[in-house]
C-alpha cells in the first residue's frame, strides 16, 4: 500500500513523495494558527440569511467586519470597518482556498502582513498556555493572541493567576504586580482582586489574582473532583476582565472602551452579560463588541437558580441566564428543574457566536449535539459560525522539535523511524520498526470514546500491533489501562497522566493516531498527527470530519490522495 504525502509549509519539497505503509502517511497543516488569527475575526461579520451584510454597523462603530467569499462560497478574506477618523477600509487575503478547500499559508508572508485598521482585542479565558493548560483551550488562547498581535492588533489576555504550590508556579515569575486593586461585588460580599502583568510576544498577559485561585490541582478541580466554588472563581475573572481595559495603564495607555472581547467557554461567559447589564446602561462600553467562543458545549456552567444573586447582576436580568432542566433530568418529582446557565446567558447577549470548527457549528444546532441549547442556537444561527482551530507550527515542527530524539522532514523521513524505535525503547516495548504502532492521546472519558477502545482492544491486540495510550480521567479507565498493560506486556503501554514531551514523542513515533470521539468540537491531535506524518483514524464528527480526509488510493490517476481515515460510525476496525 502506498500513500501520497503532501508538503506542509515548512518543508521545501515541491513534488509528492511515496512511502510504504509502515512508515509515514502524510504531512499536511490545516488552518495553522497564524492563518487562523484573521480568519477568527471574520466570524463576527457573517452576513444574514437574506445575504445582507453589516455594512451600516461597520460605518457606525468600526468594530464589525465583513467577509469576502470566492465563487464557491468559501471565505477568502475580510474587510475591516474603520472607526470615525481612521484609515479607509482595508482588504487582506492571507490564504487561498482551492476547489478542495485545503488551506495552506505562506508562513513568511503572514509574518510580513499587517492590517491597516487595528483593534483592541481582549481574550478572557480560564487557561492560556504556557501559564495554564488542560487541553485545546489553553493551546488556542496561548497562541492565537500572539498571532493577532503580530498582525498589528493590540491584544490583552486576561486569565487567573493559578498558584498550586508546585514547580508550575514559576511560570508566573516574570509577571509583576501592577499595584492595582479593584473591588468586585458578588456572592453577597465585596472581593478584592489584584492584577499582575507580563508583556511577552507582543501581548499583554494580565493575571487576575485572588486567594480562590491559590490551591493544589488543575484550574477546575483536583483528585476529588471539580471545585465547589468554580462559579464564584470565574465570576471574579469575568468582572476583573471587564474592568481591566478601563483601569490598567499597560504600556502607558489604557485599552479603553472600544474593545473586542473574546469570551472563551462558560468560564468567561459572564463577560457579554456584564457588558449588556452592568456597563452599557450607563454609557460604558457602548462601542465594544463581544464574541462568545464555544470550545465545548457540553460544559455550560449550570448551577441552582438560587445562586443568581452571586453574579452581581441586576435582578431583572435573571431571564438571560435562567434555565429549566427537562423533566427527565430532574433529581426527584418535586424538583422544578430551575437553574442558571452561564453559557446560555453568553449566547443570548454576545454579538457573535463562534465555534472551533464548521462542522461543530452545525452540530450544536441539532438536538443530538446541542446539549439542550440547540433551539436557542438555531434562533441565532445568523450570527453562528465555525472556524477550525490552528496549531503552533513552531512548537509542533518535526524538523526542530526539542522533545523528539531525531528530527525529520518531508525530504528526509529516516528520523521518524528512529523516533519510533526510541519510543519503543523508552516504554519498554519490543523494538520492532516493522510493527504497526498505534497511539492515543487524550482525556479518559465518555466523550473521547474510551469505552469503545476498551471493548475493542482485546481483539485488536490479537493482531501483530503495539498500542500506546497517554491520558488521565475517569478512574475506571485509568485502572483498565494498568490492567491491560499487565496482561499484554509486549503489546500495550498505558501512561496515566499527561506529559508534554511524551505527547510529542508519541505523535512522532506512532504510525497511527486513534481518535474515536463521540463528539469533538475541533480536536488538535489529528492536526499534530498530520503535521508529523502520522495517520489519524477518526470518527466523522465536528472538527475531525472537517480536517481529516479519507485516503483514496484511486484518486489522482492512481497515485492516491488523502490524509487519514474517517469513519461515520464509532465501531470501526483499525486499518
Amino acid at each position: 500500500m502506498e500513500i501520497l504525502l503532501r508538503s506542509c509549509p515548512n518543508f521545501a519539497a515541491k513534488s509528492p513523495v511515496k512511502l510504504g505503509f509502515h512508515r509515514c502517511f502524510g504531512f499536511r497543516t490545516v488552518a495553522i494558527s497564524k492563518q487562523s488569527c484573521n480568519v477568527k475575526l471574520r466570524a463576527i461579520s457573517r452576513s444574514s440569511e437574506d445575504g445582507s451584510s453589516f455594512v451600516e454597523d461597520v460605518k457606525k462603530n468600526g468594530v464589525l467586519f465583513g467577509a469576502e467569499m470566492d465563487e464557491s462560497g468559501s471565505v477568502v478574506g475580510f474587510r475591516l470597518g474603520p472607526q470615525s477618523g481612521d484609515t479607509q477600509v482595508s482588504n487582506t487575503h492571507d490564504n487561498v482556498s482551492d476547489d478542495k478547500k485545503e488551506v495552506i499559508v505562506d508562513d513568511e508572508l503572514v509574518q510580513k502582513t499587517y492590517t491597516e485598521v487595528t483593534h483592541h482585542i481582549v481574550f478572557v479565558t480560564s487557561e492560556a498556555s504556557p501559564y495554564s493548560k488542560t487541553g485545546g483551550l489553553g493551546d488556542v488562547c496561548g497562541s492565537l493572541p500572539i498571532a493577532l498581535a503580530a498582525r498589528g492588533h493590540r491584544v490583552m489576555v486576561v486569565t487567573p493567576r493559578y498558584l498550586c504550590g508546585g514547580p508550575s508556579d514559576r511560570k508566573f515569575d516574570s509577571a509583576v504586580d501592577l499595584d492595582c486593586r479593584i473591588k468586585v461585588s458578588c456572592s453577597g460580599g465585596v472581593q478584592e482582586v489584584v492584577f499582575f502583568h507580563e508583556y511577552k510576544a507582543g501581548v499583554d498577559w494580565v493575571f487576575v489574582d485572588h486567594p480562590s485561585f491559590h490551591r493544589p490541582g488543575n484550574p477546575y478541580g483536583d483528585a476529588y473532583g471539580a471545585f465547589g466554588d468554580n462559579q464564584f472563581r470565574f465570576t471574579l475573572l469575568c468582572h476583573a476582565a471587564c474592568e481591566a481595559p478601563l483601569v490598567l495603564p499597560l504600556g502607558g495607555h489604557m485599552y479603553g472602551e472600544k474593545c473586542l472581547f473574546l469570551a472563551n467557554d462558560w468560564h468567561a461567559g459572564l463577560v457579554p452579560v456584564l457588558l449588556a447589564a452592568k456597563y452599557r446602561p450607563y454609557g460604558v462600553y457602548k462601542d465594544a463588541r463581544s464574541i462568545v467562543v464555544i470550545h465545548n458545549l457540553a460544559h455550560q456552567g449550570v448551577e441552582p437558580a438560587s445562586t443568581y444573586s452571586n453574579f452581581g447582576l441586576p435582578p431583572e436580568w435573571y431571564g438571560t441566564l435562567g434555565w429549566v432542566f427537562p423533566t427527565w433530568a430532574r433529581t426527584h418529582a418535586l424538583d422544578t428543574g430551575e437553574a442558571v446557565n452561564i453559557l446560555k446567558g453568553a449566547i443570548v447577549t454576545a454579538d457573535r457566536i463562534l465555534t472551533v470548527s464548521q462542522g461543530y457549528s452545525w452540530e450544536i444546532t441539532t438536538p443530538e449535539g446541542g446539549n439542550g441549547l440547540d433551539e436557542l442556537l438555531s434562533s441565532r444561527k445568523t450570527v453562528v459560525n465555525g472556524i477550525t482551530n490552528g496549531i503552533d507550527v513552531t512548537e509542533w515542527n518535526p524538523s526542530v522539535d526539542e522533545h523528539i530524539p531525531s528530527h525529520y522532514s518531508l525530504d528526509d523521513l529516516s528520523g521518524k523511524t528512529e523516533c519510533k524505535i526510541a519510543l519503543q525503547r523508552e516504554l519498554g516495548l519490543p523494538i520492532r520498526p516493522d510493527c504497526p504502532l498505534i497511539g492515543f492521546i487524550g482525556r479518559l472519558d465518555y466523550q473521547k470514546g474510551i469505552d469503545i477502545i476498551l471493548s475493542g482492544t482485546p481483539d485488536l491486540l490479537q493482531d501483530d500491533v503495539q498500542f500506546i495510550m497517554l491520558g488521565s480521567g475517569e478512574k475506571q479507565y485509568e485502572d483498565w489501562m494498568r490492567a491491560t498493560e499487565a496482561t499484554f506486556k509486549d503489546k500495550f503501554r498505558g501512561w496515566v497522566g499527561f506529559n508534554v514531551p511524551i505527547s510529542h514523542r508519541i505523535t512522532a513515533g506512532c504510525d497511527i493516531l486513534l481518535m474515536p470521539s463521540r463528539f469533538e468540537p475541533c480536536g488538535l491531535n489529528q492536526l499534530y498527527a498530520m503535521r508529523y506524518g502520522t495517520v489519524p483514524v477518526v470518527h466523522a464528527t465536528g472538527g475531525l470530519g472537517d480536517t481529516v480526509k479519507t485516503f483514496n488510493p484511486f484518486a489522482d490517476e492512481g497515485k492516491g490522495e488523502g490524509t487519514g481515515y474517517v469513519s461515520s460510525t464509532m465501531c470501526y476496525k483499525i486499518p
